[in-house]
């Protein structure tokens, strides 16, 4: 049962890949800036997760996010998609709304988490290469084990800090 959600989740992410492979090379016009690499962390109830997180525009709505975090024990990678809407009176503040899988390595098991999220990217003026990002990211574990079954956890919350170019 945990192979069809890995396979579920592998399918997810290449067909997101191929979707914004063909968008490849065009310009993100009205995005305030094209992709942004740094530091994600994910916390709340249990534990705090660090560690590397890529953000790219592929248009001006549509965005790909990519954390590696680590903490509680376990690794967890999670493949993010955006959509990205300006805010209006307020330069570089955009709101958000995604969904992903995000998987857990930890204890010799493999885990598998739907996450949405809610959030907020404020990019500095264009002399500040930084962008801040804060959500609330909800966690879906999806599991066969009938101990643990499938549970939902409101309490998590996602900030970004990143580099942009």
């Amino acid at each position: 049962m945990k192979k069809s959600y890995l396979l579920l989740a592998l399918a997810f992410v290449l067909s997101a890949t191929a979707s914004f492979a063909q968008r490849r090379g065009r310009t993100s016009s009205g995005a305030s800036y094209n992709t942004a690499l740094g530091l994600g962390l994910d916390f709340g109830n249990g534990a705090t997760l660090v560690g590397p997180s890529i953000k790219h525009f592929f248009d001006a709505n549509n965005v790909g996010q990519a954390d590696l975090l680590f903490g509680g024990g376990g690794t967890y990678l999670g493949a993010y998609y955006q959509y990205h809407a300006p805010i209006a009176n307020a330069p570089g503040l955009k709101w958000y709304v995604g969904l992903g899988p995000q998987l857990g390595f930890g204890n010799g098991d493999t885990d598998f988490y739907i996450r949405p999220m809610l959030g907020l990217d404020y990019k500095f003026t264009p002399d500040v290469p930084l962008s801040l990002a804060f959500d609330w990211r909800p966690s879906w574990y999806i599991s066969d084990n009938d101990y643990y079954g499938n549970q939902f956890e409101a309490g998590r919350f996602g900030l970004g800090f990143r580099f942009t170019f």
